[in-house]
């Protein structure tokens, strides 16, 4: 390819292993960053990482590097990894490289931008702590996510990580009138394809951009796909003017790819075999999801901790850059209680009296004390049984069984599973209804009453309509 002088740069390769390729220029040497090609449709791509000497750049390969050999022809294309951007990329699933994987027409009326950015200076940032409502109650109440924020979503397999991560992208869409963009870093396809296909059913891919870098492509095709998937939401924020919700699946995946890459090019490692570039490669793409005066990017990320150990350097970096952490609890999935958002362990640090407000902070704190004190007495409850308990603890007991209930959600995205009917909830509404509880105003309902419902008006209505039937049953008898 053509360079700005209009003499194309071509280059031979010295050495490939692996991944990693080491590539002869006798004219003039590519930049760091640059993408090389090779192979007879151009099938092969490189990104420069290193200058070895006045001739020689090392890369790592995007692709597999099967048929290369020494020899072989390399076209410097001029510039660096680009993404598309404009508004006919909605819709569709994209791999590292920009190609469509959706099986549908390339589209027409788009731009390329140069995936490397710098974060947006401290200038065009905004001051203000805003609240991003997402209209999922246990989450607005407890642990309220920043807009332009990170928050890191931690879960193993089959608590409901993707049936959430669904359902704010539902509701950022459809209530909102934002756009959402999924980044799938070291996915399995499967995963992809199932998420493909659940959105569509949703109804909300028309305002959805999906990017994969699957986790059997090589180490750079990882390392890149959240850039370019940000490449992607900075346009819709800078461009466009809209509020971007940006999903990562999963974050530790990128610090993987980047230790994997870091491997290969002959770093020293550091902690534990990471690479010792590690915080700044994080904070690069981290520093990019931030609220500006055009626009916010709120990014969720799913956070996987190895062997559960939270002082692994990848979490301890990734924790660092998060507003909020949301926390799913097997225990409670299997109670039934869905989101099974785990209350205690689960934290924001927007929920503070000066962002939130002292009534909301204040209940969010009466809350969690119910909740603790009602773990505490559950050893008791499960060797006695409930009537062993003083009044008031039976009565804490109550509150908390009821607050665990009405924190549950019907979600419009599980509607063709459950049979239950979508809800969105305001703050308003959920504060509203929290307050009543722990006032013991449904203290006579019946928990199931408050069980999968919206606003807390929802359970007065339903027991109307259950104590109806039986009044008239034992009018009837009598």
């Amino acid at each position: 390819m053509e360079d700005k002088t209009g003499i194309s740069n071509h280059g031979v390769v010295v050495s490939v292993r692996g991944s990693v390729v080491d590539i002869r220029f006798e004219d003039r040497l590519p930049p760091i960053y640059s993408l090389l090609h090779a192979g007879a449709d151009n099938q092969i791509a490189i990104e420069v990482l290193s200058q070895l000497d006045a001739h020689r750049v090392r890369g790592i390969a995007l692709t597999p590097t099967q048929g290369l050999a020494r020899g072989t022809v390399i076209q410097d294309t001029g510039g660096p990894l680009k993404a598309p951007v404009g508004k006919a990329i909605l819709s569709r699933m994209f791999d590292v490289f920009g190609n469509v994987i959706d099986r549908q027409p390339a589209p027409t009326a788009i731009e390329w931008r140069n995936v490397h950015h710098a974060p947006p200076a401290l200038a065009r940032r905004s001051t203000k702590s805003e609240v991003f409502e997402t209209g999922i109650k246990v989450i607005d109440v407890l642990s309220p996510l920043e807009r332009g924020g990170k928050a890191g979503l931690f879960g193993g397999a089959g608590v409901g990580k993707t049936v959430l991560l669904t359902e704010m992208i539902h509701n950022m869409i459809g209530h909102q009138e934002g756009v959402s963009i999924f980044c799938g870093i070291g996915e399995r396809c499967r995963e992809g394809e199932e998420l493909y296909r659940d959105m569509k059913v949703a109804g909300v891919l028309p305002n959805m951009v999906m990017v994969f870098g699957q986790m059997n492509e090589p180490p750079g095709s990882r390392f890149r796909v959240g850039h370019a998937a940000l490449t992607m939401a900075e346009y819709f924020r800078d461009d466009e003017h809209r509020d971007v919700l940006l999903l990562v699946d999963n974050i530790f995946r990128f610090i993987q790819a980047g230790m994997e890459v870091s491997g290969l090019m002959g770093q020293m490692p550091s902690r534990l075999g990471y690479q010792p570039t590690m915080g700044t490669e994080l904070s690069q793409l981290e520093e990019r999801i931030a609220n500006t005066d055009t626009g916010a990017i709120t990014s969720i990320q799913a956070v996987y901790v190895p062997a559960d150990d939270f002082t692994d350097p990848a979490a301890v970096h990734v924790f660092s850059h998060l507003s909020a952490s949301i926390v799913l609890s097997r225990k409670r999935a299997s109670e039934g209680l869905f989101p099974a958002i785990d209350p205690l362990q689960s934290s924001s640090k927007m929920a503070t009296p000066g962002i939130v407000g002292e009534r909301h902070y204040a209940l969010a704190q009466e809350i969690r004390r119910t909740f603790a004190q009602y773990a505490e007495l559950k050893d008791i409850i499960a060797m006695l049984g409930l009537e062993q308990l003083s009044p008031e603890d039976r009565n804490v007991v109550g509150r908390a069984r009821r607050l665990e209930r009405f924190l549950t959600q019907p979600f419009f995205t599980t509607e063709q599973f459950t049979g239950f009917k979508g809800k969105l909830v305001s703050l308003k509404d959920s504060l509203d209804g929290c307050e009543r509880i722990l006032r013991d105003e449904f203290k006579d309902y019946p928990e199931s009453a408050l069980y999968m419902i919206g606003k807390i008006d929802e359970a007065i209505s339903a027991n109307k309509d259950k104590a109806k039937p039986s009044a008239e049953m034992n009018h009837a008898s009598a």
